[in-house]
């Protein structure tokens, strides 16, 4: 069974807490693993939840502010002292290579890895693989900043009462999926449409098209919430969402699972970020991330 979830390695927004980690979130997506925005301690919250550095397969920053990128160098290390046996591709903001290169190269040790630098330039697809197409927005912040956004190929669902009534079963099964036609039978007479899953991961931004565009119906959508409504102004002035504001982008968009993270020290209850998530109209599931949870994709309908 594959097996598609986040997990949260770090919720806080600009500087650690007692009970919140710089940021830091795995996508399991069946075999891969795509790592977002390794802040400062990372390594550790890895151990902590079980993450291991051979499960990662990509690294992916939406920017070069500290809270989002200062974990690299040690993330880096972690997977050459492993020896991870295979490529580790990182995307980030090519504007920020001096960035990358610095935290790669933080200080000295032996690198066994293949790490193939992917910087990201532009709006666009950044990978295509058989499980997903990976692609990249620019995002609404004082430095440039990068939304991404992972999309399954639509597929198809085989019903098993029509490819009973036709007689199609064992090796003719694969055989019609492969052919589209045994026959006189079609695919389409014996399957539906099934809806490629979609995950996207929204941090650091104003309001601005890309958050849209990487919010649009999505299964499972994480997007940064620092700041409560009422302080909405200074959202807006350090180039960051409200609670509200978030929620109202995943209730136009029709996503089905919310998450929010990257909360402000400046808040000590988490359940008001909720209120307001409510409060802004979005009726689909809601989380309220915490460091370590784990927060699967919803199943297909």
């Amino acid at each position: 069974m594959s097996v598609r979830e986040l997990v949260v390695l770090g919720t806080a927004s600009q500087v650690p807490t007692r009970h919140r980690n710089h940021n830091g979130y795995l996508l399991r997506w069946d075999g891969e693993g795509i790592l977002f925005d390794p802040g400062e301690g990372t390594q550790r919250q890895m151990l902590r939840a079980g993450v291991a550095a051979h499960d990662l397969n990509r690294i992916c920053v939406t920017h070069f502010h500290g809270d989002h990128s200062l974990g690299l160098a040690g993330v880096i290390q972690r997977i050459n002292l492993d020896q991870v046996p295979h490529e580790v591709t990182a995307h980030y903001p090519r504007s920020g290579q001096r960035f990358f290169e610095r935290l790669r190269y933080a200080t000295a040790y032996r690198e066994t890895v293949r790490l193939t630098e992917a910087p990201v330039a532009a709006d666009g697809t950044l990978a295509t693989t058989p499980s997903y197409t990976l692609q990249a927005r620019r995002l609404s912040h004082p430095v440039e900043s990068y939304g991404y956004r992972l999309t399954e190929p639509d597929g198809r669902r085989m019903l098993p009462d029509r490819l009973a009534a036709h007689g199609i079963k064992g090796p003719d099964v694969g055989r019609i999926q492969r052919e589209g036609r045994i026959g006189d039978v079609s695919l389409d007479e014996v399957s539906e449409a099934r809806r490629g899953q979609r995950f996207a991961f929204v941090m650091d931004t104003r309001l601005c098209d890309g958050v849209h565009a990487l919010a649009e119906g999505c299964d499972l959508l994480v997007i940064e919430s620092t700041f409560l409504d009422e302080d909405v102004e200074l959202a807006v002035d350090h180039g960051h969402l409200t609670a509200g504001q978030a929620a109202a982008v995943a209730r136009d968009a029709g996503v089905r699972h919310l998450v929010l993270t990257h909360f402000s020290q400046r808040y000590s209850d988490p359940e008001e970020f909720e209120r307001q998530a409510r409060a802004a109209g979005f009726e689909g599931e809601l989380t309220v991330a915490h460091d370590l949870q784990r927060v699967p994709l919803p199943k297909r309908r």
